[in-house]
Formats: C-alpha cells, sequence, structure tokens
C-alpha cells in the first residue's frame, strides 16, 4: 500500500473525528480493521494492543516479530514477520512511524486514552502479551543463544523487551497457559539469555535513576557469581501466584547477584510479594546482599514507602541496620531527598539521626550537599540534631552545601546558633573560601553577612 493512500486514511480519519468526535471516530476506525480479512483484522488489532499497552515505544522491527510469534510454538518463524508498510495498512491510519526514533506509535495520545478505556477490544491484553514474550523467550532459536548478552545480533530484535517486560504483564493477569510458560523459563533461568539482559538493565536504571544512583550492584564485574533464581525473578516482578511452586523446585538459592527473594522484591516496589515473603516462606534475620543492603535500605533507595513501611512493622528488619558502607536507609533516604519517608524512619525509636557512616557522613550530610531543602527542614525539626557535625574530613553541613551551591539550605543552616560559619574542614577551607571560590555569589552574600558578626572559634 502506498504512502499517499495511507495519507489519504489519515486524513479521512482526521476528518471524521472533527465530524463525529474522536470516540466515534476511533470506534468507526476499530470496526473497519476488524472487517477486513481474518488474516489482516487479527495483525491489526494484536499491533494496535502492543502499541497501546507495552512498557515502552516499540521499535518497528520489535512490533514485527512480536506479531510473528505463535503462542505456544517452540518454534519462531521469522517468515511469518510481516512488513512494517503493509502493517500500518492493516491498522487504517490508525499507527505511524517515526522516522527519526524508528519507533512506531499510535496516531494521536487520544488513541491510547480510547483503546484503554476499551479493553474488550483485546480480550485481556497483558495475559496475551506475557504469553507472546514467554512463548519468544523458551523458543528454541532462543534457548540456543549464549548467555553473553554481547552475543546478541539484530536476528533477535525482540529478545531484549521480553526479557526485561515480560514478568510486568504476567504480574497484571496471568492466564494459566502463561503461568505454564513463565515456569518452564524459569526452570532454567540462571542459564537463559534473558536473566543477563534483565540484569544488564537493572543495573542500567541503578546508574541513572535517581533513587539507585549510589548503588553498588552498578559496578558488579564479570567475575562475580551472577546467579539469579525463578524465584528471585518472580520475587523482582512481584508474581506471587509462582511462589509456591518455585519455592518447591530447584530454583531457589539463598543469594543471587541482586541479594535474597525478599531483596528482589523489595528493590522493585513488590509490595504483596515482601507481605508474603515476610509471612513465613524464606525470610531471614541476616538478609542482605553482597554489599550489606537489607531489604529496608534497598526500598528506602529507590523510594517505595509502603514497602519501608511493611518491613518496619517486621521486627526484625532494623532500620538501624547499616550496609558495609555504614550507611542506614535514613541515609539514603536523606541523601535523595525522600522527605516522606525520611519522616517515617524518624518515627521509629532506634533510628538516631546523627548515625555517621564510615566517612563521618550523617543523613544532615548529605542532604544538605545535595541541596534538598525540604528534607533539611524536616532532620533540623525532628530536634537532637547536631547541625554542626563534621565528617572525617571536617566537613560540616554547611561546607558541603556552600560548596554545592545551595543558597536555600545555607540561610537554614546560618539559622541555627549551634552553626559555625567559620569553622575550616581538614584542609583549612571555609564554607566562604569554597562559595567565593566556586562564584556562588548567593551563597557568598549570606555568609559573609554572618561571618563579619560571628568570630572564628578556635577548634578544641
Amino acid at each position: 500500500m502506498g504512502e499517499p493512500t495511507i495519507y489519504r486514511r489519515r486524513e479521512k480519519l482526521n476528518k471524521m473525528a472533527d465530524r463525529l468526535g474522536w470516540e466515534d471516530a476511533y470506534s468507526s476506525t476499530i470496526e473497519r480493521i476488524k472487517a477486513q480479512d481474518e488474516g489482516k483484522s487479527r495483525i491489526g488489532v494484536a499491533a494496535l494492543m502492543w502499541l497501546s499497552h507495552a512498557e515502552r515505544p516499540l521499535r518497528t522491527d520489535e512490533l514485527c516479530h512480536a506479531l510473528a510469534v505463535e503462542i505456544g510454538s517452540k518454534d519462531f518463524n521469522a517468515g511469518n514477520t510481516p512488513l512494517i508498510s503493509t502493517l500500518v495498512g492493516y491498522c487504517q491510519g490508525l499507527i505511524t512511524v517515526d522516522e527519526e526514533t524508528s519507533t512506531v506509535r499510535l496516531i494521536h495520545p487520544t488513541a491510547k486514552v480510547y483503546l484503554s478505556t476499551y479493553p474488550d477490544i483485546f480480550g485481556n491484553p497483558h495475559s496475551a502479551m506475557a504469553e507472546i514474550c514467554l512463548t519468544y523467550l523458551n523458543s528454541e532459536q532462543v534457548k540456543a543463544l549464549s548467555a553473553d548478552p554481547s552475543t546478541v545480533t539484530h536476528d533477535n530484535p525482540f529478545l531484549e523487551y521480553c526479557s526485561i517486560y515480560w514478568g510486568n504483564h504476567a504480574k497484571r493477569k496471568l492466564s494459566y497457559h502463561a503461568r505454564s510458560l513463565a515456569l518452564e523459563l524459569l526452570r532454567g533461568y540462571n542459564s537463559h539469555i534473558s536473566f543477563k539482559l534483565l540484569l544488564k538493565h537493572v543495573k542500567y536504571l541503578d546508574r541513572n535513576s535517581r533513587g539507585c544512583a549510589s548503588n553498588p550492584c552498578s559496578d558488579l564485574g564479570s567475575d562475580i557469581d551472577f546467579s539469579f533464581s525463578g524465584l528471585d525473578c518472580a520475587s523482582f516482578f512481584g508474581i506471587v501466584e509462582l511462589v509456591d511452586t518455585l519455592k518447591g523446585m530447584a530454583c531457589y538459592r539463598d543469594q543471587g547477584v541482586l541479594g535474597t527473594p525478599l531483596i528482589c522484591a523489595a528493590r522493585n516496589g513488590q509490595e504483596e510479594m515482601v507481605e508474603m515473603l515476610l509471612g513465613g516462606y524464606m525470610f531471614y534475620h541476616s538478609d542482605h546482599n553482597y554489599f550489606g543492603l537489607t531489604p529496608l535500605i534497598h526500598a528506602a533507595r529507590c523510594g517505595h514507602e509502603r514497602v519501608v513501611e511493611i518491613l518496619l512493622t517486621c521486627g526484625s528488619v532494623g532500620p538501624k541496620c547499616p550496609d558495609d558502607r555504614g550507611r542506614t536507609a535514613l541515609s539514603y533516604a536523606a541523601e535523595d531527598g525522600r522527605g516522606e519517608l525520611v519522616k517515617i524512619l524518624l518515627q521509629q525509636q532506634e533510628v538516631n539521626p546523627n548515625e555517621h557512616d564510615n566517612s563521618g557522613n550523617t543523613p544532615l550530610s548529605f542532604a544538605a550537599r545535595n541541596g534538598h531543602v525540604r528534607v533539611v527542614e524536616i532532620l533540623l525539626e525532628h530536634g537532637g540534631i547536631n547541625p554542626d557535625k563534621p565528617d572525617h574530613q571536617g566537613q560540616t553541613p554547611l561546607l558541603y552545601a556552600a560548596f554545592g551551591g545551595h543558597d536555600r539550605v545555607v540561610k537554614i543552616l546560618l539559622g541555627r546558633e549551634e552553626v559555625n560559619p567559620n569553622k575550616p574542614d581538614t584542609y583549612g577551607r571555609t564554607p566562604l573560601m569554597l562559595a567565593t571560590m566556586l562564584g556562588f555569589q548567593a551563597v557568598v552574600t549570606l555568609l559573609r553577612s554572618h561571618v563579619a558578626k560571628t568570630p572564628a572559634q578556635p577548634e578544641p
């Protein structure tokens, strides 16, 4: 089908939308798609399902390969892959190709709203998408691939999406068939290429997301034992229906590359799974990963407030328990500016807001260096905080705030009588010296007004 025909259909759709309204226009177009012969109709509807329910935008080759999968088949037949130009025609102008990104999208945001409002168009979309992803991962062609992600070629464009997102779809709706396919995959998950691709994705998120920016797991080298059981995977995605079966299979290890099943669930915010694992499945008092990060620390770092609350109800999960660097859940929450989490943790009697890590940094130090005004206020309002406590290099919260140019935090700290604006670190640098050197004029002005009326206090 030539492009002029596609453009004419798109223009016709827009005219219908102007005349009938978007809902009626989309309804009429869906009816036209379904009125095509069985093959065209099936592929057209399936394409709309993927574009309206996928976890991220799909490239053209990903979508075309997704539509070529025959659910339950052990072989993937690349010959079934439709051409993108043909696919656009089957969808009657409802989809378009973004040439710059090579992705396929719906013609207008209102199309996604319409298709999400009427899910009966697709039956159970997430169940079907889970079955398609799992069928692809269980195919002989994929199982024959090396477990080394660097060997993945353009011949398997759908592999990355399936590996990373099959569990998201399965969690939303797990059919009996999808359950069987998932168990088949998870029996030998540790040696499957999809495990390595999922781990690569998790490490990427850890390096680039706000909540997990400082995760030591990002630095795992190839010499680490990259074990990750089927139960770990189910816990990570929060698919509670698989837990009982996997527990009784040889799919369980106490410690995987991301930690225990409880850690996998906590770091990904899987509330129901966390409750289940805490309810007597596989929880150990010393539950932590290679770097000593507990489930509570993982949940706090990634901003999962409800998971933190659930973990705190379990007497064995201590909010005071630090990781190998001496950092607590409160420290991470303060560093990332998570005010509500800081409040929750400060309510625990055993939490010491002045607790420092192995380098002498306190939660207030982390909040000040990152300019988190609200967290600084919450910590100071809590009481019992030493706002002038230096780390092992003599660097106070005020010095960190001045070094970062965070004038609002500087102003708050200068309002505390305990704070000495003239206090130098072990290198002899004062907050005013650093702010002046870095050109933070607003901070310099604030500090000069206080330094002028505050005599230098000799260190004891």
